[in-house]
C-alpha cells in the first residue's frame, strides 16, 4: 500500500509492498540519473550527504525505515527546501531484518520484511534511466562525481556498462586527526556504481546481505567519488545491525575487532603504497573482470590522492561549503554502539 502525502512537509508511506520487476517501469523512465538511499538512523551525516550530492542528480529518492533519531525530520526539512521532484522522501513502514541476522538469512526476498525487498522498493521509486545507490555517510568528491554524471548525460559512455566507484574509509584517531582505517581502507569493490535500469537490474538474496544483480552489464572503474564517513559516526556504523539480538553476525566480529585494540591508520601516501597492485594482482586481473576492477581501483589511489594528509585531501576535493568542522576536525566521536534505539 502506498499513501501519498498532500504536502512536501510529509513523507510518502509504503507498507505491505512486494517487489515485482515490472515495478521498475523501464519504458517510462526519462533521460537522467537517480540516486536512491536506504536509511536507518542516519542523522550523523545525512544532511551533509544529500547537500553534497544533490546537484549532480536529477533526483534523490530517500527511503527510511525504523528510525529513532532525527532522520525523518532532516529529510522532511530538506524535501520542503528542494521540492519532491528533486528529493522524494518515502517511509518504508514495515520492519526490516538487518544484514547478517538470522531473520534476513531465512526471509523470502519478496517479503515486506526483507532487506532485498526494501532495497528494490527504493530502486523502483526512481524515475530516470540511470540509477545509483547512495549511502547516508558519503561526502561527495565533486570533480569526479561531476565528470561521470556529465559523461552519462552526454551519452559518451557505453550504456551496457556499470560505472563502479569507490570511497576511502575515514577514521578519527585518538588525537582527533583523520586517517584511513588500515584494516578496511577502501569502500566499494564493484558493488556500487551507475547503471542503466533494465528489468534485470535489481537486488537479490544472499544469506549474508543483499546482492545487486547487474543484468549482464560489464563493470568499469569510474573513480573515487566520495569520502566514506561510516567509521566516524557515533556508533561506527554498527548500530543498525541489532547486534545484541544477533551476536553471531559477521558485523559483531567486525565491531569487536575494532573495539579490542586501537585501530591502525594510514596516511594517503602509505595507503597508495600498500595498495599498489602487485605483479600477481595484475596477472590475475587479466582473467577476471572483478579483479581487473579492483586492480584499476587500487592503482588509482596514488594519482587521485597525492596528498599525505587526509585533512588536506578532503579540503582539496570537497566544496568548501561542505567541509564541516565536525568532519575535518574536532574531538573523537563517542564509539558506544549500545545506546538505546540503535
Amino acid at each position: 500500500m502506498i499513501c501519498p502525502p498532500d504536502t512536501d512537509s510529509l513523507p510518502e508511506t509504503i507498507s505491505g509492498y512486494s517487489f515485482q520487476p515490472s515495478d521498475l517501469r523501464v519504458m517510462d523512465r526519462r533521460p537522467g540519473i537517480s540516486a536512491f538511499m536506504r536509511i536507518r538512523n542516519g542523522e550523523d551525516f545525512l544532511e551533509l550527504t544529500i547537500r553534497s550530492h544533490i546537484r549532480y542528480f536529477d533526483e534523490i529518492v530517500a527511503v527510511y525505515n525504523q528510525c529513532t533519531d532525527q532522520t525523518s525530520e532532516i529529510l522532511m526539512r530538506l524535501q520542503k527546501e528542494f521540492g519532491r521532484s528533486k528529493l522524494r522522501v518515502i517511509h518504508y513502514a514495515d520492519p526490516v531484518f538487518p544484514p547478517g541476522s538470522e531473520g534476513h538469512a531465512v526471509t523470502d526476498p519478496r517479503s515486506p520484511g526483507s532487506l532485498v525487498n526494501y532495497y528494490n522498493c527504493a530502486l523502483a521509486a526512481t524515475r530516470f534511466q540511470y540509477a545509483t545507490k547512495l549511502d547516508d555517510d558519503h561526502l561527495a568528491i565533486g570533480s569526479t562525481t561531476q565528470a561521470i554524471t556529465s559523461a552519462i548525460r552526454m551519452g559518451s559512455v557505453p550504456s551496457d556498462t556499470m560505472f563502479c566507484f569507490s570511497g576511502l574509509n575515514v577514521f578519527r584517531r585518538e588525537d582527533g586527526s583523520l586517517g584511513i582505517l588500515q584494516r578496511d581502507p577502501v569502500s566499494g569493490g564493484g558493488d556500487i556504481g551507475f547503471f542503466r535500469v533494465t528489468p534485470q537490474t535489481c537486488f537479490v538474496h544472499d544469506r549474508r546481505f543483499e546482492r545487486f544483480q547487474r543484468g549482464g552489464a560489464k563493470r568499469s572503474f569510474a573513480g573515487f567519488l566520495y569520502w566514506h564517513l561510516k567509521y566516524i559516526k557515533a556508533d561506527m556504523g554498527f548500530g543498525n545491525y541489532e547486534l545484541s539480538r544477533n551476536p553471531g553476525s559477521r558485523y559483531a566480529r567486525r565491531k569487536a575487532a575494532l573495539q579490542n585494540s586501537v585501530p591502525a591508520t594510514l596516511n594517503l601516501q602509505e595507503l597508495a603504497q600498500s595498495r599498489k597492485p602487485s605483479l600477481f594482482s595484475r596477472l590475475r586481473s587479466l582473467f577476471s573482470e572483478k579483479w581487473s576492477l579492483v586492480a584499476a581501483r587500487d592503482a588509482a589511489i596514488g594519482p587521485a590522492f597525492p596528498d599525505a594528509s587526509v585533512h588536506d585531501a578532503i579540503l582539496r576535493t570537497v566544496s568548501s561549503e561542505f567541509c564541516d568542522s565536525s568532519v575535518i576536525s574536532g574531538r573523537p566521536a563517542d564509539h558506544n554502539t549500545d545506546s538505546p534505539g540503535n
